[in-house]
């Protein structure tokens, strides 16, 4: 049994440290819908083709313009920002608006320069409103279903980068807002942020993973409260019952974030992904099993150049050079 977990956990471990960055075992993000099995590629919410621009910070913009993909230069290469703009909706999540969503993940998973992720809004005092109720009136049953089934797939999609992702949350971040949100490794957000998941208010459930990931983060009766009751709650109830890691004053919420970046940005590339694989796999095994994929992981990692560049570093009394190999 033991040496079936070890077999297990170096699978887990090869799939994460490969170079190419795609999430896990999915090598796109319609072959990651296909094998959750929630629509076909050739669904009308299927991702588009995106495009890297070189030389600029812009690398990706959907047609709508709701969603904006920056590569942050300089000293702050290897940080990507997602910026949120839809002011018109609240940053609702729309179809439009989840092409974008889909777009982006995609293009980060691809993008080999990349460390890490914030995901930020443009609109003042709101991060995301949740999804777009004016355009979900004007779809049919079936639309609806295959709405939802996508949007909890990007959230899983993004989840399952295989970079530290960090959300910046000022303002409002309600259903899928949250549910975004909470599909990050971080959270960040300001004192009057006011989040919740009111889905029930509405006659359904939290469906992009909110009543999965929700009570994970701040345990079972919390998460009913908050779900049961469908109450919103401030920034600092958020800190402090451990839904979000910072709780910062208004306005402050991209700042920390960006500290945050760039201080994961000066590690070592490959133990970022390694300490993810290794903390977000290894708790779905019983202890034993998990300080074997924790063991594999650490060990593949000191066949890099960039453990003898850190160790080289160190005793030099100088800042390392990763380059991910």
């Amino acid at each position: 049994m033991v040496v079936a977990f070890v077999a297990v956990a170096k699978s887990i471990r090869q799939q994460c440290l490969k170079r190419s960055p795609k999430p896990y075992c999915h090598s796109n993000f319609s072959s990651y819908i296909l094998f959750h099995r929630n629509f076909t590629s050739n669904s009308k919410y299927g991702v588009q083709k995106y495009q890297f621009q070189s030389n600029r910070t812009f690398i990706l913009q959907s047609a709508t313009q709701s969603v904006k993909l920056e590569r942050l230069s300089d000293s702050d290469s290897g940080i990507l920002e997602v910026k949120l703009d839809r002011p018109e909706t609240r940053n609702a999540i729309g179809k439009d608006m989840l092409r974008g969503l889909q777009d982006a993940f995609e293009a980060v998973s691809n993008e080999r320069s990349a460390n890490v992720l914030m995901i930020c809004s443009l609109v003042p005092k709101v991060f995301c409103a949740g999804a777009d109720l004016k355009e979900r009136k004007t779809m049919n049953l079936s639309e609806v279903q295959d709405f939802v089934s996508t949007l909890r797939s990007t959230f899983s999609f993004l989840e399952a980068l295989h970079i530290p992702t960090i959300a910046a949350i000022e303002g409002t971040a309600l259903g899928g807002g949250l549910e975004m949100a909470m599909s990050c490794d971080i959270r960040i957000c300001g004192e009057d942020a006011v989040l919740g998941l009111p889905e029930t208010g509405l006659a359904i459930i939290p469906g992009a993973g909110g009543t999965q990931r929700l009570p994970r983060l701040v345990g079972r009766s919390i998460a009913k409260d908050i779900i049961f009751t469908g109450r919103k709650i401030s920034g600092k109830e958020a800190g402090s019952i451990g839904l979000v890691n910072y709780c910062v004053p208004d306005g402050e919420a991209r700042l920390k974030a960006l500290e945050l970046a760039r201080d994961i940005n000066q590690k070592g590339p490959l133990a970022l992904r390694m300490a993810k694989c290794a903390i977000d796999k290894g708790v779905e095994l019983d202890m034993q099993s998990a300080l074997a994929l924790e063991w594999d992981c650490y060990e593949q990692l000191l066949e890099t150049e960039d453990r003898l560049e850190g160790l080289a570093a160190f005793a030099e009394r100088r800042k390392p050079r990763y380059k991910g190999e």
